[in-house]
């Protein structure tokens, strides 16, 4: 075990220094200089489309498909990922945190507007479907390309993510008197494997997601609110010290002196490590949730997914890591992870504060799996030649994500970071090259929606109009 440990962390170190580092800022500097700043310039246009309904209530509107990706990206990343950024990295790590969501939220907007734009229509449920194998395999006529990243897709969210998540939530536990090294994670890793397969076996419409999208619609905004809620309670309380908190974080990511001597453990390699895998800016999952949106114009849907990474990266990380760092807890590896969050929470809240943790994580892990499994039928059906698969094979590889979900919870950390770094890295390696030659047509299409809002209409989308042939297309026809 320690063997394959130390293998996938030499392997996840290489990947992200130096090979995504350039990848993921290059591209979101590339992407930002492309739309004009797209992604600070139309925030509020992002926050007034998200209000649109998609007129059919079996259909996905652009808020429920917020609230799917929103419910993958916001989970126990934006705990133990920042816990673990800033007692690994640094404190600087929550800035390089900020800059990666800031230039993620330009790829974010291109991939999802593509995915929407090269979508197609569900024969069996009416609605859409569609993501980075489909515009993929369309645009770049490449199907190997395509199948290879559905398969690192399945490794991250069906696999390698969800072990993560049940690890991190089981972690939470460990505070507690109660907690027995050799029996605890396996009674969570049952508890909340059980609570996943209700979910995923009780869908009416075979691949529909239908269970998924309406539990995480409520359980997000309520998850997400309550956290946030209680973590600026905590820092008006220690509103004084916000200078300080500001003057470390600054100071630390601009120590270029402590990031050069050992780049691969520092707070720029973390925080990107960590950014990246709590809000997935340009890894090409999101844009699976974004094709199911029922949208008058793909840039609406590329609007909402990028305003999907704020609120992850720039509000919940964020409200983490200034309620820990304000706490005054000491910065050590050894308690990296939920540890540092629930001795922060606790020197302000007292015994209350492990607990309100305790039930944010499961809330936070519960909607991760869900949000995560989600994307699951989507990719099968594109491997299975745009066929969904057999009944049969449906249930076996839903009772093997079970199964994963119960073997995270007994999982050494080191492990499940690895190997949920190294299958992301994978898939941003295939999708963001493939979006900056596909981003021609995302350009296109913002300029002919900001063209129709200062008509003052509400845009609606012609292939036409930004030079497409409309036989290329299906959905838009």
């Amino acid at each position: 075990m320690e063997s394959v440990v130390n293998f996938l962390n030499a392997v996840d170190d290489v990947l992200y220094y130096p090979i995504l580092i350039l990848i993921l800022l290059g591209a979101g500097i590339y992407f930002s200089i492309r739309t004009k700043f797209a992604q600070i310039r139309l925030v509020i246009e992002s926050i007034r489309v998200i209000k649109e309904s998609s007129g059919d209530k079996n259909k996905v509107s652009p808020f429920q498909a917020l609230m799917v990706s929103t419910a993958s990206r916001v989970g126990t990343g934006n705990i133990i990922g920042v816990s673990t950024a800033i007692c690994l990295g640094g404190p600087g790590a929550v800035f390089w945190m900020w800059v990666l969501a800031i230039l993620g939220g330009a790829s974010a907007f291109i991939e999802s507007t593509l995915a929407q734009i090269y979508k197609r229509h569900n024969q069996e449920t009416g609605g859409s479907y569609g993501g980075p194998a489909y515009y993929i395999e369309q645009v770049l006529k490449n199907r190997w390309v395509a199948v290879l990243f559905s398969i690192f897709l399945i490794a991250t969210y069906g696999f390698g993510f969800n072990l993560l998540t049940s690890y991190n939530l089981q972690s939470t536990f460990v505070a507690y008197s109660f907690y027995d090294v050799k029996i605890t994670p396996i009674i969570i890793g049952t508890t909340i494997a059980i609570l996943t397969a209700i979910c995923l076996f009780s869908d009416k419409k075979r691949g529909s997601g239908q269970t998924i999208i309406n539990v995480t619609s409520y359980l997000v905004p309520i998850m997400g609110v309550l956290y946030v809620c209680v973590t600026i309670v905590l820092m008006l309380i220690n509103i004084h010290t916000l200078p300080e908190i500001f003057k470390l974080i600054f100071s630390d990511a601009f120590n270029f002196k402590a990031i050069g001597s050992g780049l691969a453990g520092s707070c720029l390699v973390y925080g990107i490590k960590r950014g990246l895998y709590s809000n997935e800016a340009g890894v090409g999952s999101a844009p699976n949730a974004a094709a199911a949106a029922t949208t008058s114009h793909p840039v609406k849907q590329g609007l909402v997914q990028m305003l999907s990474v704020y609120i992850d990266t720039l509000l919940i990380c964020t409200a983490t890591a200034f309620m820990c760092l304000m706490s005054k807890v000491p910065i050590t590896h050894e308690v990296a992870g939920a540890p540092y969050v629930q001795t922060a929470m606790s020197t302000n809240l007292g015994a209350f504060g492990p607990i309100f943790l305790t039930v944010a994580m499961v809330l936070f892990a519960f909607t991760t799996l869900l949000g995560n499994l989600f994307y699951m039928d989507n990719v099968l059906t594109f491997i299975n030649n745009k066929k969904m698969p057999s009944k049969t094979f449906i249930t076996f590889f839903r009772i093997g994500c079970v199964l994963v979900i119960f073997f995270g919870a007994i999982t050494p950390m080191s492990m499940a970071w690895a190997f949920a770094d190294i299958t992301m890295g994978g898939m941003a390696l295939i999708n963001i090259p493939s979006i900056v030659i596909l981003g021609g047509v995302a350009y296109k299409a913002l300029a002919d929606y900001e063209k129709q809002r200062k008509e003052g209409k509400n845009p609606v989308f012609l292939s036409k109009n930004i030079g497409m042939d409309p036989d290329t297309l299906d959905y838009w026809k």
